[in-house]
């Protein structure tokens, strides 16, 4: 049993289903205004942005929060070795206090492996750094919403101790349930998950395979996928029908978005779904709102 309401961190409700895209970092700001209260419109409780192609987090995170009411902006994640500790620390203040009870930081090491150091240790050292700092700013009436992005045991566990919880990202159904074991009742679990709008398998695999490359070239991936249990010919060649099934949902609606619900049961709170296939330039606007029709992402 979980220790709170479906959807909830910290007491803000996020919904059980939320909008995860790197389709931000390829239009205009004007687009992205447009886009963002459209999505707000349909329902959408969350929306969740990576830091990887130029955009900064904290100013991402701060322009949609000025275009929006309601809706929970949470990056997803903002990168620890992208700024200090007390620039992290000082944004977050600043939102926090500008958007009560609106804006969730989830942190991550991001990029590359740094020598001397392992994403564990940098991430204990960077939440001592912010534990530890002090402001003149003024404080925000409510505090500021950590999440750590974790997959591994160890990174879980620091989740489940230094934070509100964990985010996973590429992960599949049986990983989600190990880690509410994990993490224990009260912690927050969200999940990313990609997902394709294609019923042709031969298309659909060719397009996820597409979206999967990256992943099964870099080290710390590939060893999430042995951990998960893949055999070697299943991460190599391209990613085997099985694996890449399992981390790309890809049908029409109806068995997208059953596959989804497999994660809540599995024990997430929050699922942020991904919908892969576009074309850079081009929006998912059509797809968000078949899914805020099929999801109800407004209820927690």
């Amino acid at each position: 049993m979980r220790g709170r309401p479906m959807g909830s961190i910290d007491g803000l409700d996020l919904g059980t289903f939320g909008i995860y895209t790197f389709d931000f970092e390829h239009v205009p700001a004007a687009q992205m205004r447009e886009s963002i209260q459209e999505l707000e419109e349909q329902g959408w409780r969350a929306f969740w942005m990576p830091e990887l192609l130029g955009r900064e987090a904290l100013t991402h995170a701060g322009f949609l929060l000025s275009c929006t009411r309601r809706m929970h902006i949470v990056n997803g994640i903002a990168q620890i070795w992208a700024r200090e500790a007390r620039w992290t620390y000082g944004a977050a203040l600043l939102l926090a206090d500008a958007y009560p009870d609106r804006h969730v930081l989830g942190l991550g090491f991001g990029g590359a492996p740094r020598p001397g150091t392992t994403p564990l240790t940098a991430m204990r050292t960077y939440l001592d750094e912010l534990d530890e700092l002090e402001t003149v700013n003024p404080a925000p009436k409510s505090g500021v919403r950590r999440l750590l992005a974790a997959y591994g045991p160890k990174m879980l566990e620091l989740a489940r101790d230094r934070a509100a919880g964990a985010q996973t990202y590429h992960v599949n159904v049986a990983h989600t349930a190990e880690s509410r074991q994990l993490l224990g009742p009260d912690a927050f679990l969200a999940v990313e998950h990609p997902v394709l709008f294609e019923t042709d398998p031969a298309k659909a695999r060719a397009t996820a395979r597409e979206h999967l490359r990256p992943y099964l070239s870099t080290p710390y991936n590939v060893a999430k996928f042995r951990r998960l249990g893949y055999a070697e010919e299943e991460i190599t060649g391209g990613g085997g029908d099985r694996l890449v099934d399992d981390f790309v949902f890809w049908g029409d609606l109806d068995t997208v978005v059953g596959k989804l619900r497999a994660h809540v049961d599995a024990g997430a709170d929050h699922v942020a779904v991904q919908v892969i296939g576009i074309e850079p330039g081009r929006t998912a606007m059509p797809h968000w709102r078949e899914l805020a029709a099929a999801l109800s992402p407004g209820r927690g």
